[in-house]
């Protein structure tokens, strides 16, 4: 805590000081132009990553960046992603996943259901693509743990995609060509980022130059 504390008094004293104006006009209302929604792993630092000031991301984190289906809204991402398309016009919404995830492994080790219950509840998010690939993986049996959560990371992107396109808000945008999707996996070990190649199908490193939409079936 105490981290935290020290932390908070270099903000006031060095680093307010030299954006006041920036904070200033942030006081006023925001305007980001992405909604990024990735994992609650206190790893993954998106301000950081992307060099971003205050108020250009629009962050949603949750556990394994789960995005559940529209008819689910009691954990808060329903309401929060319409609201990022509806009431602050974002244009870009991307999945961004990461290396080693807990969450992840725990829904392919399933290790912790007796001790997690709230855990093991959220992750039947993860979609009938990831449950697909947990099967395929049990009856495998050759396939390293390593192999097995990178495909299973890769598959979860997919799986919230498309959960994702499912919600009215962005579905709307879309269709307008107003909003664009990406799917992308971050690698906490070498800080590259992979991603959604709409043509291949495969994860490649991300390009500095736009990329674009994804179409999701």
């Amino acid at each position: 805590m105490q981290r935290l504390l020290d932390g908070y008094a270099r903000f006031r004293t060095e680093v307010f000081p030299h954006h006041s104006s920036l904070f200033a006009q942030l006081a006023r209302g925001q305007k980001p132009e992405v909604c990024f929604i990735t994992c609650s792993d206190s790893r993954v630092m998106p301000e950081m990553i992307f060099q971003c000031e205050p108020g250009q991301i629009f962050p949603i984190r949750t556990a394994g960046n789960l995005v559940p289906p529209p008819g689910e809204s009691h954990s808060g991402v329903t309401a929060t992603v319409e609201y990022a398309v509806k009431g602050l016009k974002v244009t870009d919404i991307v999945v961004c996943g990461h290396s080693g995830c807990g969450a992840m492994k725990e829904f392919l080790e399933r290790k912790h259901v007796d001790e997690l219950p709230a855990v093991h509840a959220w992750l039947r998010h993860a979609g009938p693509s990831s449950k697909w690939l947990r099967g395929l993986f049990e009856q495998a049996g050759d396939i390293s743990p390593e192999k097995q959560l990178e495909l299973l990371t890769q598959a979860n992107i997919l799986a919230q995609l498309n959960h994702l396109a499912q919600h009215s808000a962005v579905a709307e945008g879309l269709a307008s060509g107003t909003l664009r999707l990406h799917g992308w996996i971050y690698d906490i070990a070498t800080g590259e980022i992979l991603s959604l190649d709409t043509d291949s199908g495969a994860f490649l490193p991300l390009s500095v130059e736009p990329e674009p939409a994804l179409h999701i079936a």
